[in-house]
């Protein structure tokens, strides 16, 4: 299984297993999506990180 790694709105970072909805594609619903964050375990907005930065 494919692993994502994102950011969540406080900043961590963090692998995730499935990134929901990501094959829908940044112009129909934007690049965030609600996960809950392991760190600070509450629902936050999380985006992808991009490779090579």
């Amino acid at each position: 299984m494919e692993r994502t790694v994102v950011r969540c709105a406080e900043g961590h970072v963090f692998s995730t297993a499935t990134f929901p909805m990501q094959n829908l594609g940044v112009g129909r619903l934007g690049p965030g999506r609600l996960l809950r964050c392991p760190r600070c375990a509450r629902l936050r907005n999380a985006v992808p990180v991009e490779s090579g930065k």
